[in-house]
């Protein structure tokens, strides 16, 4: 018998800097939260389509054209994000991916982001700038789930690579990049501290 897999899924985690990146994190976090108290906007539309939580996410999404804490992780982004284009093997035809929009999600006790995509994107991925102890990860989901149809669950003792759903967890200083058509999503914050993130869309320019 011949089995094999094909049609995956890759998903990359990183630290940001192997290290001295604790400068960077600090002062992402304090902007973080000094754009909350500043963006009126934001609060507002968080309070109808974020409830509990707060993003820039339709206000001010384009932070790394503004200041240079948000450019300064832009610059630490594009390595790594070089590095899972080539082993997606893109063929980019001489063009380059570019950072297009940069948003701010804080994440308070009971605050939740529903499963989603990002359309119109190539490359998209998430910095964790503050995780509290037991606070919440990163849903995937099988991009195939919605054609399963008639088939009947999975075990409980799946491989990872058999289960429709993956969770990687939060780590403050690291990154998480995938491909902008994967579903994912953030289940309630349970702990009681502010988990707070910088989510990000690169495309083909």
């Amino acid at each position: 018998m011949t089995l094999r897999s094909w049609f995956a899924t890759p998903i990359y985690a990183a630290p940001l800097q192997p290290r001295g990146g604790e400068r960077l994190r600090a002062d992402l976090e304090d902007e973080c939260r000094r754009l909350r108290d500043f963006d009126a906007a934001g609060r507002r539309w968080s309070a109808r389509h974020y409830p509990g939580g707060y993003t820039s996410y339709a206000s001010m999404n384009e932070l790394h054209r503004f200041s240079s804490t948000f450019a300064t992780l832009e610059r630490r982004l594009l390595p790594h994000v070089r590095r899972f284009a080539h082993e997606l093997a893109f063929d980019l035809g001489g063009r380059s991916l570019q950072l297009t929009d940069l948003w701010v999600n804080i994440m308070p006790p009971t605050a939740a982001h529903s499963l989603h995509l990002h359309p119109l994107s190539c490359i998209s991925g998430t910095y964790y700038v503050a995780t509290p102890r037991g606070c919440p990860g990163l849903k995937f989901e099988d991009p195939r789930l919605d054609r399963f149809m008639a088939a009947p669950p999975r075990k409980a003792s799946a491989s990872a690579a058999r289960r429709t759903h993956v969770t990687y967890p939060a780590t403050a200083g690291s990154v998480i990049l995938f491909e902008s058509w994967l579903r994912h999503e953030v289940v309630a914050n349970r702990v009681d501290a502010e988990r707070i993130s910088i989510s990000f869309n690169f495309n083909w320019a």
